[in-house]
């Protein structure tokens, strides 16, 4: 197998999350000669089971000697591997040595692991301005768990001035790439007017979204906008519809809301929303 095809397979299963079809066998000749790229697949098909039986420890190590060459990937996963305990004993100090090694090669998942470390103090003491630090890094390449970090950092003030309108930058960011926690929190910050000027209509507009993918936070509030009329024409059948799909995963507060909407309404508006709470698909991430 040549290696330009072992790097795209290896840049593949890392980018998507599972592996394509290889050959194992030609593989594993061109992990043994030296291949970092076939070192980092290999150790990858053991981590995920496919094509071989899924073994962490020899995952591991196919990991380290990818990650022993440079290879920012493997050294990521690697990282991994010692954070979780799989496939070698746990080891946040050996995580941290591997997620900085990636990072400082601008690996941004290794980036956002690292500023994780940093904010729990796992391997390292406490430090939220690192955590910052990384989090930045990993969030101007797109990446947008680490928006979504930076954005409520700047929201708490944790290891930077505290700044709604920087928050809301990041949030938004991640919100329109489909992130629904973040999503969740631009509607927040329009509601409550932190960082722009309160909008109940954009609100909305971003609770729906969050409420669409199915987060039950995002469903309970735009249930109370269409209950109130904030953003959107007052609504009952509506209101219900998301206060009911919010409180059958758990929420208190919307089923509360909801027995309270219920005795406003009619009977046939009752119905009418518990058909339209039935129906109810979540949509997948834009």
């Amino acid at each position: 197998m040549k290696m330009l095809a072992l790097v795209a397979i290896f840049l593949l299963t890392c980018s998507i999350g599972f592996a394509v079809e290889v050959n194992i066998d030609e593989l594993r000749k061109a992990a043994e000669q030296g291949y970092s790229a076939a070192q980092g697949s290999l150790g990858l098909c053991y981590d995920l089971g496919q094509g071989v039986p899924q073994d962490y420890k020899e995952a591991a190590k196919w990991y380290q000697k990818a990650a022993e060459q440079g290879n920012p990937a493997a050294q990521y996963l690697l990282g991994s591997c010692y954070d979780l305990g799989q496939g070698v004993p746990q080891d946040y100090k050996e995580a941290v040595k591997w997620y900085r090694k990636a990072a400082e090669q601008g690996k941004a998942t290794a980036q956002w692991s690292l500023g994780l470390c940093y904010k729990l103090g796992q391997g390292v003491p406490q430090d939220y301005k690192e955590a910052v630090k990384w989090y930045r890094k990993a969030a101007e390449q797109g990446y947008t768990a680490a928006q979504l970090n930076l954005g409520s950092y700047y929201k708490l003030g944790q290891g930077v001035p505290q700044d709604y309108k920087e928050a809301v930058k990041w949030y938004r960011k991640a919100a329109e790439q489909g992130n629904t926690d973040a999503q969740f929190l631009l509607g927040s910050c329009y509601y409550l007017g932190e960082g722009v000027p309160q909008d109940y209509k954009d609100a909305v507009k971003w609770y729906r979204k969050a409420a669409e993918q199915g987060d039950t936070a995002a469903q309970y509030l735009l249930g109370s906008c269409y209950d109130l009329g904030q953003g959107v024409p007052q609504d009952f059948v509506l209101a219900h519809m998301w206060l009911n799909l919010a409180a059958g995963e758990g929420d208190k507060n919307a089923q509360e809301l909801r027995d309270r909407l219920a005795k406003k309404m009619t009977p046939a508006q009752i119905e009418k929303a518990q058909e339209l709470a039935r129906n109810w698909k979540p949509k997948k991430m834009e």
